[in-house]
């Protein structure tokens, strides 16, 4: 092959894929029946104008439309077309993320390439930033046939897709392959180390193996899959490990270590791939299905980036399969606060209800500060760079990195057509228990790295905040941990290691000295509440508005350090509440209540403490004063740190002294 055929090589970049057989919730992620046009939004339209009406369309075309029959999809990559009828693949696994490519990418070109068998017509669609729909091509096919449609990148700027529909004339279409193209040239492809750190959840992680063996092609690229065991219940010892492991061809490993968090199994998966020659590590979750396909995809993606780029991929609900969890992240520079890119964006959004064609707002590129860990691909050039994670445990350490990477001059896209279904954290409350304690030193220590602000913004102001809503309610063993935090950040960066295999058992230890952290399965372990004993008379209590907020905050305090608990309090509760009315100023009226945890698995009996009240409000109080003083010092002192507690040195010796003996 000469230099210039090699040049105008096309070669793919998207496969058109659909669902596994034992995914039928999931067909509205890869085919959407009904009519190509979706909803055209103008800028004079009137559902543009009225959120209301375009709801109701919405509504009345996702109930009118079409569903796809699941006996029609014959394999991953082929499908039947009933005579007579439309399918659409401009949905989120198979349209093509037109302006993400053009953004990140030295791709102008693409081509789009569909085999067929039968009669009917491909035609080629795409939308613009604001989820317009223009036609753009279209072919009659007969019999077996190629349809090739060459198509630019040139207009998608700030927004954008492309797709394609078929219909199916006088009897069946079937498209038995596609798959989306760019001029390759002689580049090469990058080597890919997937890593999942995982703490007993062996299932999850043997699950996902299973998935990659049976998705071989996928994995043609991949140098090693590492499993980083920090649990008890063992991957090595589940009874069909050394099958899967076989399975995958020499190329799973498992390395077993404490249990050092998140952050701490994420290092080692950085770490190792730098090791082994990887040009890049993919950082997994353990408890995910993952869509195989997506490996391809954020690895095709990233060696086409015009200069080394984290790639991230979505998270939908695992347990509600076509919901989609959020379409991108910031970080909130006031605050130090996830949020979303744009004021249009919807979190939760069901593709069961409205598809891609139907929503204006996912046609909108989304620019990103960083993605989550669930699946998240790193360039071992930019680790090698601004180094591994921060030693945090767990919380914001995929944040942070993100952050710093930034600030380095290396972008992270979270790319639309990559995925994983994750147990979503929508149905837990990760801000009191155990993890509090990491929430609020984390938060604290990427503020004190990353805020542009003087004193970090909002950030002090909404930790004091917290800590009076926590009190009010009860929340003791909470408060301990955010108190705990404090402390510790005094203590600086250079005890961030030390603690990182230390710090939860400490944590845990104390449980039982709070009424609040001690779990019983059942609402019927506590004794029962005496009839006509809750606060208010059983009233629904709502929530102050801004300028009672103060007043009710002052008033509120007073009241539960002066009145003494009623009598009874610490013999029965007054009440039961569920996890969802368990609000702060709702709870800030019982002097005792039995509280239903998020996951529904238990219930905590929380109990009003005016001793506990009063000693820790004031050392929290005295703590963030005291921060507020030394905050320039402080933030000082860890900014200068980040290179070393980041760095290879520090993380091997961290590994080296939390190691443990193979299972």
């Amino acid at each position: 092959m000469s230099e210039q055929e090699e040049s105008t090589r096309w070669a793919p970049i998207q496969r058109i894929i659909l669902p596994s057989s034992d995914q039928p919730d999931t067909v509205s992620l890869y085919v959407d029946a009904g009519s190509a046009s979706g909803i055209r939004l103008r800028e004079n339209d009137e559902f543009a104008r009225t959120p209301k009406l375009l709801e109701d369309k919405l509504q009345m075309s996702s109930s009118e439309s079409r569903e796809a029959h699941f006996e029609d999809l014959l394999s991953r990559h082929s499908m039947r077309i009933r005579s007579g009828e439309q399918m659409s693949f401009g949905t989120y696994f198979n349209a093509f993320p037109a302006s993400y490519w053009r953004r990140w990418t030295s791709v102008r070109d693409v081509r789009l390439v569909v085999q067929t068998k039968g009669t009917g017509t491909v035609t080629v669609y795409k939308s613009n930033a604001r989820g317009s729909v223009q036609r753009v091509d279209g072919k009659h096919v007969d019999g077996t046939a190629t349809s090739i449609f060459e198509l630019t990148l040139k207009p998608f700027g700030d927004g954008g897709w492309y797709w394609f529909d078929l219909a199916a004339s006088s009897g069946d279409l079937v498209i038995e392959n596609g798959q989306w193209e760019a001029r390759d040239g002689s580049r090469p492809k990058g080597q890919v180390t997937l890593q999942i750190t995982t703490m007993n959840k062996p299932d999850f992680c043997l699950n996902n193996a299973r998935i990659l063996a049976e998705n071989r092609d996928v994995l043609d690229n991949v140098k090693e899959i590492l499993i980083v065991d920090q649990g008890t219940l063992k991957v090595e010892q589940q009874e069909d490990f050394e099958a899967v492991r076989e399975s995958l061809g020499g190329k799973l490993r498992v390395i077993n270590q404490a249990n050092l968090g998140g952050s701490g199994g994420f290092a080692r998966g950085m770490y190792e791939s730098v090791e082994n020659g990887s040009d890049y590590v993919l950082l997994l979750d353990d408890d995910i299905v993952v869509e195989p396909e997506s490996i391809v995809r954020l690895l095709t993606f990233a060696d086409h980036c015009r200069k080394p780029t984290i790639v991230g991929g979505h998270m939908f609900d695992l347990y509600n399969r076509s919901v989609l969890h959020t379409f991108g992240e910031v970080v909130d520079p006031f605050r130090i606060v996830p949020a979303l890119p744009h004021a249009d964006m919807e979190t939760r959004h069901d593709f069961s209800v409205a598809n891609l064609r139907q929503t204006p707002w996912l046609h909108r590129r989304v620019d990103v500060d960083y993605n989550g860990w669930w699946m998240c691909l790193i360039p071992t050039s930019v680790i090698k760079e601004i180094g591994l994670s921060l030693p945090l445990f767990i919380k914001w350490d995929d944040a942070e990195y993100g952050l710093r990477a930034r600030e380095a001059g290396f972008a992270t896209v979270s790319l639309p057509g990559a995925a994983v279904w994750h147990v979503s954290w929508i149905d837990k409350d990760d801000l009191v228990g155990w993890q509090a304690y990491f929430h609020a030193r984390n938060r604290l220590i990427t503020t004190l790295i990353h805020s542009p602000y003087p004193k970090g913004g909002r950030v002090l102001r909404e930790s004091v905040q917290a800590d009076v809503k926590h009190l009010v309610s009860m929340q003791y063993f909470t408060e301990h941990g955010r108190i705990e935090a404090l402390r510790d950040l005094f203590k600086g960066p250079e005890g961030l290691h030390k603690v990182l295999a230390t710090k939860l058992p400490e944590i845990n230890a104390l449980k039982s000295e709070y009424p609040d952290a001690q779990l019983k399965d059942d609402v019927d372990d506590f004794p029962a509440p005496k009839i006509g004993r809750g606060p208010m008379g059983g009233t629904v209590v709502g929530m102050p508005s801004k300028k009672e907020l103060i007043p009710w905050g002052i008033k509120t305090v007073a009241r539960q350090l002066i009145k003494a608990p009623g009598p009874e309090s610490s013999e029965r509760p007054q009440g039961y509440l569920a996890h969802r009315d368990n609000r702060w100023f709702r709870v800030a009226h019982y002097d005792s209540v039995v509280v239903s945890n998020a996951e529904g698995t238990g219930a905590s009996w929380y109990q009003r403490d005016p001793k506990k009240l009063k000693s820790m409000l004031a050392e929290a109080t005295l703590l963030h004063a005291k921060l507020l003083r030394e905050w320039d010092k402080l933030a000082d002192q860890y900014r200068r740190a980040v290179p070393e507690i980041s760095s290879f040195d520090a993380w091997k010796k961290t590994f080296e002294a939390n190691a443990k003996d193979d299972a």
